[in-house]
């Protein structure tokens, strides 16, 4: 139970955000649109998670690396599960996308 929980809220073994980017992870902010339009991360891709499971053929490589991000990291948690669950093998809970823009600024 234990470790679900840690898989589900993304503690584990350190990520290296700015890597993942760097190497052309996509960044999935899962906030309302309006919450997205009052700040993102540059380049992110908005999807709200209420609209994930009707969208994901927006995600179409599910082998390539995503980092989901939100307000608080709740929602991109619940996000990273919708993913796994269909398929998507490389999904990171990144939690709230201000602390995720300052761990991929190098």
């Amino acid at each position: 139970m234990i470790q679900t929980l840690k898989n589900l809220f993304g503690i584990g073994p350190k990520v290296d955000y700015a890597d993942l980017t760097k190497n052309g992870a996509i960044i999935l902010d899962v906030r309302s649109t309006g919450e997205y339009a009052g700040g993102n991360i540059k380049g992110s891709i908005n999807i709200s998670v209420d609209t994930l499971s009707n969208n994901l053929s927006k995600l179409k490589d599910k082998n390539k690396p995503i980092i989901t991000c939100c307000a608080s990291g709740m929602r991109s948690a619940s996000a990273k599960s919708i993913l796994k669950s269909n398929g998507y093998t490389q999904v990171h809970n990144g939690g709230s996308w201000s602390s995720l823009q300052n761990k991929i600024k190098r």
